[in-house]
């Protein structure tokens, strides 16, 4: 039951946002009593924490199972934006902005898990990038590393990109040109062109 718990959540904080779900909604929509969340969950703080966790390990374990691959790095970056996409909904309640303002601590957790697997993931993309021809051999990976994720952040800061002229999609795409276009050989260059045109048609 907890772990049914933990996806409906999931589901209606992704869709509402975590301020405008209730412990009620949750209840009803799993049809049950409120006294069952209780059960596992003290109160709403605590399911929103395990809920993010439970996120987080989710899509971790699929950004892992993506890298195991071992893809072209510029098809591995694709290859991930859809799949986190995916599992965040397009982020159509702004739920990261939400976790911030009304669960501060949560969200800092959580962004600093977020960095040690992105970091990993990002200095692993870049050096194969760099060994295999597609990314400059002078780039600086860990300054990028760093400007990778604090722009990823950026993305969803709804005061910086409304919702309602910004979706996610589109600025995940536009941003992830942007990077790799930045750091890639003409041979990389081609291979992100053949990319954009694939995603495109």
């Amino acid at each position: 039951m907890r772990e049914k718990i933990l996806d409906k959540s999931a589901d209606l904080f992704l869709n509402y946002g975590f301020k405008s779900v209730t412990m009620d909604d949750i209840a009803n929509a799993l049809g049950i009593s409120k006294k069952t969340i209780y059960q596992h969950f003290d109160n709403k703080t605590k399911l929103v924490e395990a809920t993010t966790l439970h996120m987080f390990h989710i899509i971790s374990e699929g950004i892992n199972c993506i890298c195991a691959l071992e893809k072209n790095p510029i098809e591995e970056i694709y290859e991930i934006k859809r799949f986190v996409m995916e599992h965040l909904k397009d982020e159509k309640s702004s739920p990261q902005h939400q976790l911030q303002k009304y669960y501060p601590k949560i969200f800092e957790s959580l962004k600093s898990k977020q960095y040690c697997v992105m970091e990993d993931c990002v200095i692993n993309n870049l050096n194969r990038g760099v060994n295999s021809g597609l990314y400059r051999k002078t780039i600086d990976i860990q300054f990028i590393c760093r400007l990778y994720f604090n722009s990823m952040m950026s993305l969803k800061d709804k005061e910086l990109f409304p919702l309602k002229n910004f979706s996610m999609n589109m600025l995940m795409d536009n941003f992830l040109e942007y990077h790799v276009r930045g750091i890639c050989t003409p041979k990389g260059l081609d291979i992100l062109n053949g990319l954009i045109e694939t995603n495109q048609s």
